[in-house]
């Protein structure tokens, strides 16, 4: 019997659905399952009872919950106590849009999480952690960034993005046949802009230029309808429902990724960071960055070597996990540009 599978069947009991247990564990399906069969041959109890429709505990099973709990819980205890984490300051980390749905779960036993409530983009959280107002951040960094504000970065997330257009076509688009808009203000939009410019520069896609806050949100739909062309979307509006007569395409030759990254300052030796780093970045499933067809920006960390835009151009290759900042940024190519007027009483929003 191992801890593991203690914990294991301590999550598939709350969620009583070993899908959604999987999710949370982030490990497959079928492994879950061969690791509670192997904990109930160990114990040799049967824990659940499985149909194709339900999962229940067995009287068994619930007998044995609180305990297994109690054991994860001295066991949590003591690697506290074993890293000398007890009487440490918590670790403070903050985020944008995106974040892992279990980081409580793997931030316990090793560190107290204070998860910061003020929400900004990427380039001012990435600026938080080098200057020490926070620990962590969850954020879209460029090897330029890392290089430039002393920082270490792992990859622990990928949103893959789409196109919205007018009508009822859900068919594929080609990249080069989107529209990308950029917003003028800097302060907000920077990290946004930046990936902006190098997918137009490198698929051929069409850039428009607004000043209204509308790379995003109510203003980004209506900034859809009038161009009446697939628009790339913002990875902020990447789990929004779209409006009535407006679809989601998906984008192909080639496909954009967004990276989320978890950056700390280089050379952090506190214990407490250092504990929930590895908690956060131990036994992640493969994110599909590697995947063919798949593009990165060239100043992406994690931007596979030697892979070639759509222009048949090579540009300078980055490293691959973990990875190791570079400086310089490769200058990107013009594109076509125009300014939909902005629509009226449209506001700003965070970016990425």
């Amino acid at each position: 019997m191992e801890l593991r599978q203690l914990r294991y069947f301590v999550t598939v009991a709350e969620e009583l659905n070993f899908a959604r247990a999987a999710g949370r564990l982030h490990i497959a399906g079928p492994s879950l399952s061969q690791q509670i069969k192997a904990l109930e041959r160990d114990l040799k109890v049967s824990l659940f009872d499985r149909d194709r429709r339900s999962v229940t505990l067995t009287v068994t099973g619930a007998a044995l919950l609180p305990h297994a709990r109690a054991l994860i819980t001295q066991a949590d205890e003591l690697r506290r106590l074993a890293a000398g984490l007890r009487t440490s300051e918590p670790v403070r980390i903050g985020y944008v849009n995106w974040c892992p749905t279990d980081w409580a779960e793997r931030a316990a036993g090793v560190a107290q999480l204070r998860v910061d409530t003020w929400v900004m983009p990427s380039h001012t959280q990435a600026a938080r952690v080098s200057d020490g107002s926070l620990d962590l951040a969850i954020c879209w960094v460029q090897t330029t960034d890392l290089a430039s504000k002393s920082l270490d970065a792992h990859l622990i997330g990928v949103d893959r993005l789409y196109a919205l257009g007018v009508g009822s076509d859900t068919s594929p688009v080609e990249a080069k046949d989107t529209v990308v808009l950029l917003d003028s203000d800097e302060a907000t939009w920077s990290s946004w802009n930046r990936y902006a410019e190098h997918f137009a520069a490198d698929t051929g896609a069409r850039i428009v230029r607004v000043d209204d806050g509308g790379v995003t949100g109510p203003t980004f739909f209506e900034h859809i309808r009038r161009l009446r062309r697939p628009v790339l979307n913002n990875p902020k509006g990447q789990n929004i429902q779209e409006p009535s007569g407006l679809v989601r395409r998906p984008v192909v030759h080639p496909t954009p990724l967004w990276t989320w990254s978890l950056v700390w300052r280089r050379g952090e030796d506190g214990p407490a960071v250092r504990a929930v780093i590895d908690a956060f970045t131990r036994d992640l499933p493969e994110l599909g960055v590697d995947d063919e067809g798949s593009w990165l920006p060239p100043a992406d960390p994690y931007r596979p070597k030697g892979i070639r835009t759509e222009a048949g151009r090579r540009p300078t290759p980055t490293t691959t996990r973990p990875p190791r900042p570079r400086a310089g940024r490769e200058k990107s190519r013009g594109a076509e540009e125009e300014s939909p007027q902005a629509a009226p009483g449209s506001g700003r929003r965070s970016n990425h």
